[in-house]
């Protein structure tokens, strides 16, 4: 995108390990493809796992999960000097999102595409948020992208893996689902939609 984008910007990819099973994460196929499109990463080495799983013992550990991950990120992107944070979330994330709070907090959001921080002074885009999680599987199949494999003990096992299941049925009976929710967002203008 630098290479044909109007404006000049500077990118960095920021690695969080969250230290899964008490273990540091093997990231060098990422650092390889770092090294190949020449853009500067930083790795982060952090001790959320075992927080959450030793020290916490957490039934629930994944909103408490994704919180830490979500604010170690916004620091590591203030310490590079940024002021934008790009992240991998794409439709099927943003759905499973917005069932999760109806369901669970009776609340109609989810996370929008682009998000203002103000007291971090950061801005969070999410430039895949309107494809789906296959045609972002597709492209990591098609370029050979490498994939690191989550380490965390609860992974395929959470509340998201099963809503992620309802919207498979539910797209099966009505169709387009996920597309759905996101017109409905944008219709209801929901923040950031």
């Amino acid at each position: 995108m630098r290479s044909f984008y109007p404006q000049a910007f500077n990118l960095t990819a920021l690695i969080l390990d969250p230290g899964f099973e008490g273990k540091e994460a093997d990231f060098a196929p990422l650092e390889q493809l770092c090294r190949n499109l020449d853009i500067p990463y930083v790795i982060k080495r952090s001790q959320i796992g075992k927080h959450i799983f030793t020290d916490r013992e957490e039934k629930n550990p994944c909103s408490l999960c994704a919180r830490m991950r979500r604010g170690a990120l916004h620091d590591m992107a203030k310490a590079a000097n940024s002021s934008k944070l790009a992240l991998g979330h794409h439709l099927d994330d943003m759905a499973e999102t917005f069932l999760m709070n109806l369901l669970n907090g009776a609340v109609i959001d989810s996370f929008a595409p682009v998000t203002c921080l103000s007291r971090k002074n950061l801005t969070l885009i999410r430039p895949m948020i309107f494809a789906r999680e296959s045609d972002t599987a597709r492209v990591v199949r098609n370029r050979s992208l490498p994939v690191i494999k989550s380490e965390c003990p609860v992974d395929g096992k959470t509340e998201r893996a099963e809503v992620k299941q309802l919207l498979n049925s539910l797209d099966r009976k009505y169709g387009n689902v996920r597309e759905k929710i996101l017109k409905a967002l944008q219709s209801g203008k929901f923040a950031g939609f």
